[in-house]
């Protein structure tokens, strides 16, 4: 279905990927044909996507080379964004089916999503030019391709697209670095007028940002794009009258506390957290009628299941308001990318609401106020001794750690924080929230030391800063 690698295979990923010589990777694939059942004499097919990078064109002809030795079939589709490597798959999948997706191609991607956004902006007045920062990266050139398919139904005006010099790509602008650093591009000049989002280098994260009337930066993430996404859906399903779907949304505990307040506590939706990672929020969403998921940076979508996608297509209003609302959940359906976080379509989500609503994002932005944050990393001897439950919330090792962490916590207005050891490098990530950011500070600090003192193998005095 396009969506991401069935977890049970990451193991036979990193074994191929560990093998020690070429008889060792050539053994393990044969035990792989026996003990998965695989019929070698059905066609393989394969389609490859590349970004802009100047690897890309080697890294596909040696994955050719590899795939004609096992006699698979290959179609190179050349330059794509990431989720449109997504997009296409499932096309190709489903093609005949009754849950067949679209034309599988870049153009069939562009007039899917076009044609889905029109007929939700329709006769609407237009907003001002969005500005959008591309990292230098793939979704520049996308995009650009894209925009003639929208025609006059979106302004949008592109900065750092230069993807002929590698070295720029994510430097000083992108998602991550605006997320990251809580500020705007370098040489991006914000005014109180200006409506911005970024993308990341791969075209699947998107951020957006303003600056408010005091010249003070502010950010609208993954956290808040998911407090719009449900309360317009939420909204949309009442005007339909379609009682029978349930929307639902799926955070990870780097979620900010007062987006999941606002979002049960406002919205009334119930909200599930799930460990960190794309797969997780994914997974868990496909068990709501409508399942919203983005992380805190920029990473997500919405699914329909296919029970509530037949609700829709078969719904009929009994009145002119209800006919509406129902044309719109069923664009609506089509413009999300379903298969994968994507940054193109959630960008045409969020402008279909800011649209649809004629809010400026200072408007969206007051949905609720972020309580300040901050994530400190801690070098350790041996991460392996951390251990986590509760989607990553809470230590169960070592011993004694969590109780500790508690104590401290309550002693902050609105504090929270959890420790969870990375999953690639000798370093515990410390996340902290509370009412003020020096409260925040203090907090982040002092859990920090907490996990150094914990640290089976530390040795020497605590750093002062464990950024």
């Amino acid at each position: 279905m396009g969506e991401m690698l069935e977890g049970s295979w990451e193991a036979h990923a990193t074994a191929l990927s560990n093998a020690q010589s070429d008889e060792q990777m050539v053994d393990y694939i044969h035990s792989m044909v026996s003990s998965l059942k695989i019929d070698l004499t059905k066609p393989a097919n394969v389609i490859i996507g590349r970004d802009t990078r100047p690897s890309g064109v080697d890294l596909v002809n040696a994955f050719v080379d590899g795939l004609k030795v096992l006699d698979a079939k290959s179609t190179d589709y050349g330059i794509l964004t990431t989720p449109q490597l997504h997009y296409i798959t499932r096309c190709l999948n489903t093609a005949g089916t009754p849950e067949a997706y679209g034309e599988p191609s870049a153009e069939g991607y562009y007039k899917k999503l076009a044609a889905a956004f029109k007929i939700l902006v329709d006769g609407k007045p237009k907003l001002s030019p969005l500005t959008l920062d591309c990292a230098n990266g793939v979704g520049a050139p996308k995009f650009q391709e894209f925009l003639p398919y929208l025609g006059d139904s979106l302004s949008v005006k592109i900065v750092n697209d230069d993807i002929d010099n590698p070295s720029k790509l994510n430097l000083n602008s992108g998602a991550d670095y605006v997320k990251t650093g809580q500020r705007a591009p370098v040489g991006l000049k914000l005014t109180s007028q200006d409506r911005c989002a970024s993308f990341d280098g791969d075209a699947d994260r998107i951020v957006y940002y303003y600056q408010d009337e005091d010249s003070t930066f502010k950010l609208l993430d993954g956290d808040k794009i998911a407090g719009l996404a449900a309360m317009f859906i939420i909204d949309l399903v009442k005007a339909a009258g379609i009682d029978s779907i349930k929307v639902g949304v799926v955070q990870t505990a780097y979620a900010n506390g007062a987006s999941t307040q606002y979002l049960r506590n406002t919205l009334n939706v119930p909200v599930s957290c799930v460990p960190t990672g794309v797969k997780h929020l994914h997974h868990e969403a496909l068990k709501y009628d409508v399942g919203v998921y983005f992380e805190a940076n920029g990473h997500g979508t919405v699914v329909f299941s296919p029970s509530a996608l037949k609700t829709i297509h078969s719904a009929e209003g009994s009145s002119p308001a209800q006919a509406v609302a129902i044309r719109s959940l069923r664009a609506l359906s089509d413009v999300i990318n379903q298969t994968v976080g994507d940054a193109f379509s959630d960008l045409l989500l969020v402008e279909t609401i800011l649209t649809q609503r004629q809010w400026t994002p200072k408007v969206w932005d007051q949905a609720y106020t972020d309580l300040p944050n901050r994530l400190v990393k801690v070098v350790v001897q041996d991460r392996s001794i951390f251990k986590t439950v509760d989607a990553e919330r809470k230590l169960v090792e070592p011993v004694g750690l969590q109780d500790a962490i508690d104590a401290i916590v309550l002693k902050f207005r609105d504090g929270r924080s959890f420790v969870r050891p990375s999953g690639t490098e000798d370093v515990v990530r410390v996340y902290a929230e509370a009412a003020t950011r020096s409260e925040t500070d203090e907090l982040a600090h002092r859990i920090g030391g907490l996990v150094f003192d914990f640290n089976s193998q530390g040795s020497g005095p605590r750093p002062r800063e464990f950024i």
